[in-house]
C-alpha cells in the first residue's frame, strides 16, 4: 500500500506570524520543527497499518521546510519547485491522499493566514461553480487519479467550512482554532499527537471498510480565477484562451484537473511577474 501526503504550513499548530512562514523568518526553525513532527507522527501510525511507501509533497512556499534528517525509510520526499501539480506533485499511483497543516481559504473569518494558494494573488478560485480552497482544489485533483482523501490536519474553519460539507467520509484533526489572522489557540503537542494518531487509525479502518471515496469534479472543469489587482488581471488577460470577465476576474476551460492545475500555476507566475515588474518601477 502506498499513501501520499501533502504539507502545509500555516495550518500547523502554534505557527502564528509571518515570522513562522519565509526562509528568513525568526520562527521559521521552531515552524520546521513543529511541521515534521506533525508529519511523523501520521507516517509512522500508516507505516504500522501497512504502508510500505509513504510519498510526502513538501509544499509550503519555498517547499523545503520539513526536516529530512528525521523522515523514516519507508518515506520519499517531494521538495522544490516549480513543479506540476504543486502541492500533490507525487500523488498519482497512491492508495490515499492525507493533508496536513491546511489553512482555510481567503476571505474566510475567524481563519489563520486564510488565502487560497498566493495571497498575493487569489480573491477567489471557483471550480465548476465551487468556490475552493487548496484542500478542495488538491482533493479534486488527486481525485481525477481515482485516490480518495482520508484525512485533514489543520484550521478549525477550513474542517468546518470545506472539509465535513465536501469530504463527510474524511477523518479529521483540529491543530489550531483561530482568534484573528494572526493568532490562534492551540492544544498540547502530546494530545495532538494522541488525536492524529487515532485518526489515521480511523481513517485506515475507513478505507478498508470501503467507506471513502475519491472527490471527482464533472468534465471538463470551468474555473473563474479573481484576482487581488487590475494589473494582473490586465497580463493574464493576453493568454488566448482566457476569457476576462470583470476587472478581476477571468475564466478558462480545462478538459481535466490537472490540466485545470497547471494552467492556474502558470497564471500565478504571469500574475506574480506583473506584480514584481510593478513593484520595481517604484
Amino acid at each position: 500500500m502506498k499513501a501520499f501526503i501533502s504539507v502545509d504550513l500555516e495550518g500547523m499548530p502554534y505557527v502564528v506570524i509571518p515570522g513562522h512562514l519565509n526562509l528568513k523568518g525568526s520562527l521559521y526553525p521552531e515552524a520546521r520543527k513543529i511541521a515534521t513532527q506533525i508529519t511523523l507522527f501520521v507516517t509512522e501510525e500508516l507505516h504500522k497499518n501497512g504502508f510500505d511507501k509513504i510519498i510526502v509533497a513538501d509544499s509550503h512556499g519555498p517547499k523545503i521546510n520539513l526536516l529530512v534528517d528525521d523522515l523514516p525509510e519507508c518515506v520519499e520526499i517531494v521538495r522544490g519547485g516549480p513543479r506540476p501539480i504543486s502541492m500533490v506533485a507525487g500523488s498519482e499511483g497512491c492508495d490515499v491522499g492525507l493533508f496536513l497543516g491546511y489553512h482555510a481559504k481567503f476571505g474566510t473569518i475567524n481563519a489563520t493566514f486564510d488565502h487560497t494558494y498566493s495571497g498575493g494573488s487569489v480573491n477567489k478560485l471557483v471550480l465548476n461553480g465551487i468556490e475552493v480552497s487548496e484542500y478542495l482544489m488538491n482533493s479534486y485533483t488527486i481525485g481525477e487519479f481515482g485516490i480518495p482523501s482520508i484525512l485533514v490536519a489543520g484550521d478549525k474553519q477550513l474542517i468546518e467550512d470545506d472539509v465535513k460539507p465536501y469530504t463527510p467520509w474524511v477523518e479529521s484533526v483540529t491543530l489550531k482554532e483561530s482568534l484573528s489572522r494572526f493568532s490562534a489557540k492551540s492544544p498540547s503537542m502530546k494530545l495532538i499527537e494522541r488525536e492524529l494518531r487515532a485518526a489515521t487509525n480511523k481513517a485506515v479502518i475507513n478505507v478498508n471498510e470501503n467507506l471513502v471515496k475519491p472527490l471527482v469534479l464533472e468534465k471538463p472543469i470551468n474555473v473563474s480565477l479573481t484576482l487581488r489587482d487590475t494589473h494582473q488581471t490586465d497580463a493574464v488577460s493576453y493568454l488566448p484562451f482566457i476569457s476576462r470577465k470583470d476587472a478581476l476576474t477571468v475564466e478558462y476551460v480545462s478538459k481535466n484537473m490537472v490540466e485545470a492545475y497547471k494552467t492556474f500555476q502558470a497564471i500565478m507566475f504571469i500574475s506574480s511577474a506583473s506584480s514584481s515588474i510593478l513593484q520595481n518601477l517604484k
